[in-house]
């Protein structure tokens, strides 16, 4: 499909969907009528699964459990009390958001194995839960639930029904992607990477994590809301650990970072789920669960042969990314900029600071500053305690004594996420990206303080000026550091200078008025650190003010105003390079004793 014209290659999902919806005006079976209904609900929760695991990383084998809260809360309201569709979908959204709340409170702080196995643990509890109680008819469930009538229009059928259930999906099919193309979706997209990075551009990943498990969610109680009137009765078999499993193979098997992959695994594992429950009993001579071998069988194989599921084969084939519309960029509205302090205004004061791990001392007592408009460059051999002071200063970790003053105001032990708010950018000793993101995305990323759309925005996309001038921003940016040219390349496709250079450039986002920048010329050519020099001597002549952890002392001699020398933890030297180089101790400890 390589030769297929790119509008086409877009069009060509939507297109079968469009096909798809005339199945029922075509004269097709009841039959596949009730497959596609089933394939629709399914789609629905693991769309919500996509955005969960596939971006923000957390696994859950419970949605199933959230889909029983939406069919349960529509059939006891419109079984009880008689209430009409719109409210028991309204209850439903609100009763399955309060239930994820309380739930996502407790299980996305969790990490590692106990994550996915916290989900199990309440996706059972919420099944029994379901199956005892009187006012739900135990494991008998509720009946009897009146056909769906809006506008006076009674929705009964399967065949009527399908409309409703298709559009259902198209409807959270394009809420997702506008979500995920949004400001807090590039959020939930990085979180997979590691939450140090977006903490250090003022974010807050935990509350980023808590959506992302709302909004699948939220998504799951819809799919329960339209399985009860597709069913007319509920009892808790759909709603148990099997069906939890089964939507998140549906996930899995689609490609679980590809929102068609959730249309597409849906539609797998429900035709050949139905298939194989026919065909293995006749096979075997015995009936019994085989299918689910089958599935772990099929699973294994194809993960094996497509780790990215099948629509992240299809997308690999056919996807390329968008180009940029520079005009659009050139007319966008400009971010704001705030003034930096005048020159030689203390910035970072660091007095007395002492961290120690257990009894070793790896910071012991050590003092300096920072002013506006200079470059300051914190060396020294290796195992000095650098990167622990750097962590110190940058909210990584708090010291055990002594404190940090920003503008003379004490940050000592801040988070990271809360020095951004100051506007102290950082770069990291270990690049810190997003692969899968385009080098553009990465940039925005650290301009996300610097906006204000939220989730309901981004949800109907009435974010598209603020999207722009963060474009606009962090194209901006990556012209100033010399990446210009990469906008629309993947981040993880860039040389390893590159993507240090492409750190500097979200950092510059933030509107940093104090940039910290950990080993930048690492991996570097002698070009790339020549224009690395010239970008930083631009900044500090605009007014920013640089601390540098490095190793190139050819590089940190000819750039920086002053040099802080670390030897065990301890400092040795402070003051201008050419002291510096020339004072017994540095030479003694970092040059290894060599005369000038």
């Amino acid at each position: 499909m390589s030769g297929v014209h790119p509008t086409l290659r877009r069009a060509l999902p939507w297109l079968a969907l469009a096909a798809a919806a005339v199945l029922p005006l075509a004269g097709a079976p009841a039959y596949w009528i009730t497959m596609a209904n089933y394939i629709g609900i399914g789609a629905i929760v693991a769309l919500g699964l996509v955005v969960l695991t596939g971006h923000a990383g957390l696994t859950s084998f419970g949605q199933a459990a959230f889909v029983g809260i939406g069919a349960y809360t529509t059939a006891v309201l419109a079984t009880s009390f008689g209430a009409g569709p719109l409210t028991t979908l309204l209850a439903s959204v609100a009763l399955t958001t309060a239930s994820a709340l309380l739930l996502g409170l407790i299980t996305v702080r969790l990490s590692g194995h106990y994550l996915p196995l916290s989900t199990i643990a309440w996706c059972l509890a919420l099944f029994y839960l379901f199956g005892n109680l009187d006012e739900l008819g135990k494991f008998d469930g509720i009946t009897g639930i009146p056909a769906l009538a809006v506008a006076g229009v009674t929705i009964e059928s399967g065949r009527a029904l399908y409309y409703l259930i298709w559009a259902a999906v198209a409807l959270s099919f394009l809420a997702m992607r506008n979500l995920l193309d949004s400001r807090p979706g590039r959020v939930i997209r990085a979180l997979r990477k590691g939450a140090l990075m977006e903490e250090s551009c003022g974010i807050d990943t935990a509350r980023y994590k808590l959506l992302a498990f709302v909004v699948a969610a939220v998504l799951a109680g819809v799919a329960g809301w339209l399985y009860a009137y597709l069913q007319r009765a509920v009892n808790p078999t759909p709603f148990g650990l099997g069906y939890g499993i089964e939507y998140l193979f549906m996930a899995v098997v689609g490609g679980v970072g590809q929102l068609w992959g959730a249309i597409a695994g849906a539609a797998l594992l429900t035709i050949v789920k139905d298939w194989l429950q026919g065909v293995l009993p006749a096979l075997l001579g015995q009936t019994g669960n085989f299918e689910i071998i089958v599935f772990g069988v099929v699973m294994i194989l194809l993960l094996q042969r497509a780790p990215d599921g099948l629509w992240g084969a299809v997308a690999r084939r056919w996807g390329r990314r968008p180009a940029f519309d520079a005009a659009a960029l050139a007319r966008a509205e400009a971010l704001t900029a705030q003034p930096q302090p005048p020159a030689g205004a203390p910035l970072l004061q660091v007095q007395a600071a002492r961290k120690t791990f257990g009894g070793l001392v790896a910071v012991n007592d050590i003092s300096f500053e920072v002013r506006a408009g200079e470059i300051v460059g914190l060396i020294g051999p290796n195992g000095a305690g650098k990167s622990t002071l750097f962590n110190v200063v940058s909210g990584v970790a708090a010291p055990t004594a002594g404190e940090v003053r920003f503008q003379g105001r004490r940050i000592t032990g801040w988070p990271a996420r809360r020095l951004a708010r100051l506007r102290l950018g950082r770069s990291f000793q270990h690049v810190r990206l997003v692969p899968e993101m385009s080098v553009l995305e990465n940039v925005m990323i650290g301009a996300h303080l610097r906006s204000r759309r939220g989730v309901a925005a981004s949800l109907l996309r009435l974010n598209r000026a603020e999207e722009v001038a963060l474009r606009r921003e962090a194209a901006r940016q990556l012209e100033r550091v010399g990446l210009g040219h990469c906008l629309a390349l993947d981040a993880g496709a860039l040389a390893l200078g590159q993507q240090r250079t492409l750190e500097i450039a979200r950092a510059l986002c933030l509107d940093p008025v104090l940039l910290l920048l950990d080993e930048p010329a690492a991996g570097l050519r002698l070009q790339e650190k020549q224009a690395l020099a010239a970008l930083l001597g631009q900044l500090r002549a605009e007014g920013l003010a640089v601390l540098l952890v490095e190793h190139d002392m050819d590089f940190v001699m000819g750039l920086v105003d002053r040099l802080v020398v670390m030897e065990f933890g301890t400092l040795i030297k402070e003051g201008l390079p050419a002291d510096v180089r020339r004072d017994p101790k540095v030479l003694a400890a970092y040059l290894g004793g060599v005369d000038e």
